[in-house]
């Protein structure tokens, strides 16, 4: 807190002694032991709880918290609010925000015949006042007596089954103190005559100017919850009886609304009071500051607190309160505010300012401070109690200062007050969170030695100490105590599960789990999914598995959604393996759930299990049960990720044959790659046209994912536009997308784009090799000889170095158009660059000598690849038939296919097609219709 200087008085019976002192240092005089907490006051969950009209108590102190008194009578500086008596100007009062002071209605209310059935309000709301307009044309009768009606609350004149109220004769005549006296008798006795005598009041004149009848009936109105009527009723005031409103008005339904904590309400009365031009009065803001606390309504305690200082009302309790409030908000700055205003405004502290600023800094753990203001204290003349050594301790033991803590109670006898129960819990809080478990246990015998109960934070505090040292026997016990004093057996069971899980020791759960406990887990479905979920996040899967066996509830869906969060659960942590074992024990059903089979065929595809995971998928498929997209979704990356891409297919298939099924957007893109990789085109662009009538959101992934699997499956008009669209939307194409547009102009011989392409993603640092290569390769296609050398040079020159891929694009470029002097410059060069030959490379020198008919060069060309070790593969050996066939060696041709089948290699279409037309420019006609039927007998 900041370094304050205070001066606080005290009152005459003190002698008016004048204190100064630092709130910071506070200059206190210096004292060993010190005492706080107060009366009215306590601590509950580290907060300070101030009741500002509680009578002087003892209270309990449980974990540096406070707890709230209930008084049965509440008083504030001297001034009685209990019993309202005379003009009720000591009363305390909140308000209710509604502007009186606008424009007046034309026209009377009556208000009275609602409070035959008066609303009650149970909860504290925002109400919307409604005022209702009647005609009041009911002629006033003469009468003699007043008598009541014990059926209804309406009053009867003259009724023979009326009730004689007043021995004497009330009539029109009677003046308004005899009227009003009545009321007072009634209002105290019986709410409904009370409101039937106010109407006679009202219907006799005896109304006009009459503040004490209105008041009384408010109490009334309060009581009963009528807010509307009350709303009501001040109008009434101002607009027919010509009342003028004042404080105690206010005050009587603030007083309700403080008697019922009802916050809102309050504070709407208050802002009513406000807009009025009524002057609250230290009751006002006594009751106000109150409910603020009880409620914890840190906005409206501010504004009325603010108010008050700016009227130069001082309200002791009000500064308590406030500073109450932001000390168990932890708003310590604004706390430390607060003390400099009891400074600033000259406040005369009582007993309950010095507890409640002791009680600040010891929240705060700032014992130092808190020591100088208990000194200030004493020499204010209060005395310390049990309440403040047990705020000192708590306080001690908050900053794990139990030297302190342990000092201050061994001085408590001394000083001749005796430790209460409140005492020994917080010295076994202190120690517990101390972490010294002999010192904790030895205060927790000496508490139920005495004939005191734990609480159950002191049970909580052993529980978790005697988890960390290892002492089952005291938990099993202290498990027992917990239950004993009435805690829930599944507040029990969580508290045991997060004291072993912190200490990672959940293995030691099961021993501890006996009798009444776990016959609780195995018949409450929520214990025992909480205990079977702990052991599953630890791997204890045999014990999970075995409360599931002995588990005594049945309730199947919920069962099916725990064995799903089961299996989840064991995928997400990590252990696949156990959630195939959940799933082998589960129940099994007529009807599977499938969820549950969807989950399980992800998890046998992570563990590549892919036997389990189709059998699922044809059990599904072969049940009542209808897929939905997720499903379909997983069953299709299974198979993709086992390489069965066209079993794939045909779920993808099956998935378009149910028409409800709209697949997402990873399921789309997931289509378009199974689409290219069979080298489905029809698919890809159906699929596509199908993306663009159904409005699919593009992003940057959907784009670069349809050009680069729909290259081939779309004309180049489309694919254009579809990336000059992706550029329009702003989003970046990768060095994928961007290759694969220069392919596709390339192979289009649309150069200039071409070159505009590569020139944005060279600019944007994303060319990269291939794409070099590509742009090579189509102008080797296009013979466009000096562009290609161009851009070789380029890709030196950039940094890369010429590739394989590059140089095999100029081979086949010159090869093709008969250049073979620079044929073999090229392939010097390669071989000069250090670059090892691919079977790209030697199927092109196959082809090319081929073509020309130099078989000697093609059997070279065959002896250095296989001596390479890589050997021909399909393409080498059907460009060799090809190229026997031109040479004529039919022989050898129809030896490459047997010699194909023997190394593993099966023919093809083109490998038939070059070896029927080998035949046929040979002359062997024959032997090509044999081969060209063989072809048809294949399916080929």
């Amino acid at each position: 807190m900041a370094s304050l200087k205070l001066s606080f008085y005290v009152d005459k019976s003190w002698e008016s002694k004048k204190l100064n002192f630092t709130v910071k240092a506070l200059n206190f005089s210096e004292s060993k032991c010190l005492f706080p907490s107060f009366l009215g006051c306590g601590y509950v969950g580290g907060a300070f709880v101030v009741n500002p009209f509680c009578n002087l108590k003892h209270i309990r102190v449980s974990r540096l918290e406070t707890e709230e008194l209930e008084t049965s009578e509440l008083s504030l500086d001297g001034e009685r609010v209990d019993n309202f008596e005379g003009d009720l100007g000591n009363e305390s009062l909140v308000s209710e925000r509604l502007n009186l002071g606008g424009v007046s209605q034309k026209g009377k209310f009556n208000v009275w015949k609602r409070f035959r059935r008066v609303k009650r309000v149970a909860k504290d709301s925002k109400y919307r006042s409604s005022f209702r307009k009647e005609d009041r044309n009911h002629g006033m009768q003469e009468k003699t007596k007043v008598l009541f009606d014990e059926i209804s609350d309406e009053n009867v004149i003259g009724s023979p089954n009326g009730v004689d109220f007043d021995v004497g004769n009330i009539g029109s005549d009677s003046s308004l103190e005899h009227c009003n006296a009545i009321l007072k008798q009634l209002e105290s006795g019986d709410d409904g005559k009370a409101l039937s005598f106010f109407g006679w009041m009202q219907k006799n004149g005896k109304l006009k100017q009459n503040v004490t009848a209105y008041n009384l009936i408010l109490r009334v109105l309060g009581r009963r919850g009528d807010w509307d009527g009350a709303e009501a009723m001040i109008k009434e005031m101002t607009l027919e009886s010509g009342c003028e409103l004042t404080y105690q008005i206010f005050n009587t339904l603030i007083y309700a609304c403080h008697k019922k904590g009802l916050v809102e309400l309050g504070a709407k009365w208050f802002h009513m009071m406000l807009e009025n031009g009524v002057q609250p009065n230290i009751a006002t803001f006594g009751m106000l500051m109150a409910l603020y606390q009880k409620g914890w309504n840190v906005e409206e305690a501010e504004f009325t607190f603010s108010k008050m200082r700016s009227l130069k009302i001082m309200c002791q309790s009000a500064y308590s309160a406030m500073l109450t409030i932001y000390t168990r908000m932890r708003l310590y700055d604004k706390a430390e505010e607060i003390i400099g205003f009891l400074r600033e405004d000259e406040v005369v502290l009582n007993f309950e300012n010095w507890l409640v600023l002791l009680n600040a800094y010891c929240q705060q753990g700032k014992l130092t401070e808190a020591e100088q203001v208990l000194a200030s204290m004493k020499q204010s003349g209060f005395l310390p109690n049990i309440v403040a050594y047990n705020t000192l301790i708590t306080g001690y033991g908050k900053i794990s200062n139990m030297r302190a803590a342990q000092c201050l109670f061994g001085d408590l006898k001394r000083v001749g007050v005796e430790p209460d129960e409140t005492t020994y819990r917080s010295m076994i809080e202190g120690w517990g969170r101390a972490d010294n478990y002999e010192e904790a246990r030895r205060y927790y015998v000496e508490l139920k030695r005495i004939g005191h109960k734990p609480n159950s934070s002191n049970l909580y505090t052993m529980l978790n100490l005697q988890v960390k040292h290892g002492d089952e026997e005291d938990v099993v016990r202290t498990v027992e105590e917990m239950m004993h004093s009435g805690s829930e057996k599944s507040t029990v069971l969580g508290i045991i599960l997060q004291a072993y899980e912190k200490l990672e020791r959940i293995h030691k759960v099961p021993s501890i789990l006996r009798g009444s406990l776990y016959d609780h887990v195995l018949r409450n479905q929520i214990s025992c999914s909480s205990l079977v979920m702990a052991y599953v996040e630890n791997n204890m899967i045999d014990d999970a598995l075995k409360v599931l066996r002995e588990k005594r509830w049945e309730d199947a869906l919920f069962e099916d959604n725990l064995y799903h969060l089961l299996i989840c659960s064991c995928k997400d942590f990590g252990y696949p393996e156990n959630a195939v074992k959940v799933f082998t024990c589960m129940p099994k059903s007529y009807k599977p759930n499938l969820h549950i089979i969807c989950t399980m065929i992800d998890i046998y595809s992570t563990i590549n299990n892919f036997a389990e995971a189709e059998k699922l998928y044809l059990m599904l498929k072969n049940s009542d049960v209808k897929l939905d997209m997720i499903t379909f979704s997983v069953v299709v990356r299974m198979y993709v990720k086992s390489g069965a891409l066209e079993e794939a297919c045909s779920v993808l298939d099956a998935m378009e044959k149910q028409k409800n099924i709209v697949p997402d957007t990873y399921l789309l893109r997931d289509m378009l790659r199974i689409y290219q990789r069979c080298d489905k085109q029809d698919k890809l662009a159906d699929l596509y046209y199908k993306l663009v009538k159904r409005g699919v959101i593009w992003d940057q992934e959907m784009y670069s994912c349809v050009i680069n699997c729909c290259a081939r499956a779309l004309p180049v008009d489309e694919l254009s536009r579809l990336f000059d669209e992706m550029l329009k939307h702003g989003f970046l194409p990768n060095t994928v997308t961007f290759n694969v547009m220069l392919d596709v102009y390339g192979k289009s011989r649309l150069f200039k784009r071409a070159r505009e392409v590569f020139s944005m993603a060279k600019k944007r640092g994303l060319a990269d090799v291939i794409s070099y290569n590509t742009l090579i390769a189509a102008y080797g296609r296009s013979k466009d000889f000096k562009n290609m050398s161009s851009t070789v040079k380029k890709m030196h020159f950039n940094g890369f170095s010429v590739s394989l891929e590059a140089y095999n694009c100029m081979l086949d470029a010159y090869g093709k158009e008969g250049q073979m002097e620079k044929f073999r410059n090229i392939l010097q060069r390669l071989k000069e660059s250090g670059h090892s030959s691919d079977h790209y490379t030697y199927n092109i020198m196959i082809n090319i000598y081929g073509e020309l008919g130099w078989i000697e060069e093609v059997a070279d060309v065959l002896t250095e690849l296989k001596e390479s070790g890589i050997g021909p593969d399909l393409c080498s050996y059907n460009t060799l038939i090809k190229a026997y066939g031109i040479a004529g060696m039919v022989e050898s041709a129809v030896d490459l296919v047997k010699e194909m089948r023997k190394n593993g290699i099966e023919p093809d279409r083109v490998t038939y097609a070059n070896l029927i037309n080998a035949l046929r420019k040979n002359d062997m006609f024959l032997e090509a219709v044999k081969w060209s039927l063989w072809m048809k007998q294949i399916g080929l």
